[in-house]
């Protein structure tokens, strides 16, 4: 079943919660094979994407709410980021508070206190945004609940994503698990420019028991925003070019997900990583996120792939940091060959 946006918008409740309360809700980041760049509208992609939810790099948020005696026009409200006040994070929130009102009326019921921690460094290019808000719209998505419980769950599965994807479209994809779509496909049932979905078939065994060890090159905020980036695709030279591209491969990619097909998932996977980075460098103005060791790690990954037989490939994301990709039977054995030659903190992390 697909829902509009029309679906997912709420009268105002005649009720709120009496007291203060606590909602938690946790959220992974998420990894994408075939690259989403480019957006329009409110937060809609220029092409459906697909990818791995990392389930161990994960944001935890608290949000302790008070209801408000004469609620305003705005949300009322104060981040906290790993124990300190973050007026810096305001601004992107308080944009999504904005946005979301007419899906989510109660939210300026309350003053809101919302303290945020990553399992994994913030805005080092493992969408960091995604998993945030992902957790603060699952948080919504539980009060909802409580105020509007008739729903279904279909609708409240949906929800949660079409929410998150206000505040950061690849939050889209950080609301369920081990993989999802986020984006209209013609040939993909049930796809979505508002939400994002969990294809309906099952992977291949080989990649339930993927990983995704993320090797940290570059700590600390990004030189370029993925939003300044996504900007820079509205007059790309290659945007249709990369537009037609994008939804041939994800048609692509999945029949390797369900088929298991390691080596044209490998060649794929790498394609898209290098893809991104080229459209970067190529927009007006252009920069380049990789850094030294990023080829240099790329480098000894296909070495290693080459020399010892193993399928082992990497991705990027909007950064220098590089995802390394690999089926578990051989963890141990890249520990040897590979992550001890690093010179550099991983996080070690499972799709």
């Amino acid at each position: 079943m697909q829902f509009t946006g029309q679906d997912f918008s709420l009268k105002h409740p005649s009720k709120q919660l009496s007291g203060d309360t606590e909602i938690k809700a946790s959220a992974p980041s998420n990894i994408a094979l075939v690259k989403y760049w480019g957006k329009h509208g409110e937060q809609l992609p220029i092409n459906p994407s697909i990818s791995f939810t990392l389930n161990k790099s994960r944001t935890q948020t608290t949000a302790l709410l008070t209801p408000l005696e004469r609620p305003g026009g705005e949300v009322s409200f104060k981040f906290y980021f790993e124990g300190t006040h973050r007026p810096d994070f305001e601004p992107k929130i308080a944009a999504f508070f904005k946005k979301i009102k007419n899906y989510a009326p109660f939210v300026t019921d309350y003053q809101w206190k919302i303290y945020s921690n990553n399992s994994f460094p913030h805005s080092s290019g493992i969408a960091s945004s995604a998993s945030g808000f992902a957790a603060l719209a699952k948080i919504i998505i539980k009060l909802e609940k409580q105020l509007y419980p008739q729903q279904t769950e279909k609708y409240y599965d949906k929800k949660v994503s079409f929410l998150a994807r206000l505040g950061s479209g690849s939050a889209a994809r950080s609301t369920a698990h081990p993989v999802m779509i986020w984006g209209h496909h013609p040939q993909i049932k049930n796809s979505s420019d508002l939400y994002a979905v969990v294809p309906d078939f099952e992977l291949h065994p080989v990649f339930q028991n993927f990983r995704d060890s993320i090797v940290l090159v570059e700590k600390g905020q990004k030189k370029v925003s993925s939003t300044a980036g996504h900007k820079l695709m509205e007059n790309h030279p290659f945007k249709d070019i990369r537009k037609r591209q994008a939804f041939d491969r994800i048609l692509q990619m999945t029949e390797y997900l369900k088929t298991g097909d390691l080596k044209n998932f490998i060649k794929l996977t790498e394609a898209e990583a290098l893809s991104l980075h080229a459209l970067m460098m190529t927009s007006e103005p252009n920069y380049i996120l990789m850094q030294p060791d990023t080829l240099k790690i790329i480098h000894l990954i296909r070495e290693i792939r080459n020399n010892k037989k193993l399928p082992v490939c990497f991705t990027l994301d909007a950064g220098a940091n590089v995802h390394v990709l690999y089926p578990g039977n051989i963890a141990k054995e890249l520990k040897q060959t590979f992550f001890s030659k690093i010179p550099h903190d991983v996080i070690y992390d499972f799709v």
